[in-house]
């Protein structure tokens, strides 16, 4: 997976992690791929909310370790 734009939002809570995810999210092109690595277990369902809510893909999200990584493409 080619990841356009990593941010790190570990040690944040909701709803700091999904706030980064939107402006980053603003200065990126239409298909690239946004990493958000978080600490928050709440984040998992918050970016399954956030792809609904916004149209944005969620491609990937998985626990590894005590972090939580999502992959965001741009619609």
């Amino acid at each position: 997976m080619n990841i356009d734009k990593e941010i790190d939002t570990r040690g944040l809570n909701c709803p700091l992690p999904i706030l980064k995810a939107k402006k980053a999210l603003t200065d990126m092109q239409a298909g690239q791929l946004l990493k958000v690595v978080a600490t928050d277990p709440g984040s998992v369902r918050d970016f399954q909310a956030f792809a609904k809510q916004t149209g944005n893909e969620l491609v990937d999200q998985q626990s590894v370790e005590q972090d939580f990584v999502h992959v965001l493409r741009r619609r």
